[in-house]
């Protein structure tokens, strides 16, 4: 959904982190304006974007007068703030089984492939790093989530962990990972690439994916 001026959504549809909050967005229907910046061309170092952000990062999203960043409380604050389905489950046990899950997602693959990491190490051995460290992840979120999983990453409603996941097999499958080696967390993407609100919000739906990604 994209026409409502007063909701700003800046993003980038090649970047994991951007992808969270739009897939918050869609299964909330949140109606924004859709702001893309291109990292390649370092457009989040202009002044026009990096005013707003100090640390030039994205996604950024700008709603209810206030301009926030990072993810993970982005969707927090679109949770508690907006209807449809919770993507934040109110039970103790479940709420620390899902932070501890997105965590491990962040911790294992976001932080290790942002744009800043990759081109320090180089385009030679981007692939090889983007391989080694998705392969790693998923090899101890498999663990996890065959212990939480029922029909989503952690029981049978979608929340805030399944939104982590979608983003990485995406990335994983760019980075050829064998993804047969990961029965539950192919099932649960399975399911979720079916759902309206992730179609819609899926990277290579987004209007500035790169033609050769689009499917």
């Amino acid at each position: 959904m994209r026409c409502n001026r007063s909701v700003r959504h800046h993003h980038r549809s090649q970047k994991i982190h951007t992808q969270l909050a739009t897939f918050a967005l869609a299964l909330k229907g949140v109606q924004y304006e859709y702001r893309a910046v291109n990292l390649l061309k370092g457009e989040q170092l202009q002044d026009k974007y990096h005013g707003l952000t100090p640390m030039a990062q994205l996604p950024s999203l700008e709603i209810d007068g206030v301009l926030m960043s990072q993810s993970l409380p982005i969707i927090e604050y679109i949770d508690e703030t907006r209807g449809g389905p919770s993507l934040l489950p109110k039970e103790p046990k479940q709420k620390c089984t899902l932070n501890e899950t997105c965590s491990l997602g962040d911790l294992s693959f976001h932080s290790k492939q942002n744009l800043k990491i990759l081109k320090f190490i180089g385009a030679e051995r981007k692939s090889e790093w983007g391989h080694k460290f998705i392969q790693e992840g998923f090899e101890a979120l498999e663990i996890v989530l065959a212990q939480t999983a029922g029909k989503y990453s952690v029981g049978d409603d979608i929340t805030m962990a399944d939104l982590c996941l979608i983003p990485q097999v995406y990335n994983a499958e760019r980075f050829k990972v064998d993804m047969t080696a990961f029965p539950t967390i192919s099932r649960i993407n399975s399911t979720l690439s079916k759902h309206e609100a992730f179609i819609a919000a899926h990277p290579t739906n987004q209007p500035d994916c790169p033609d050769d990604l689009k499917q």
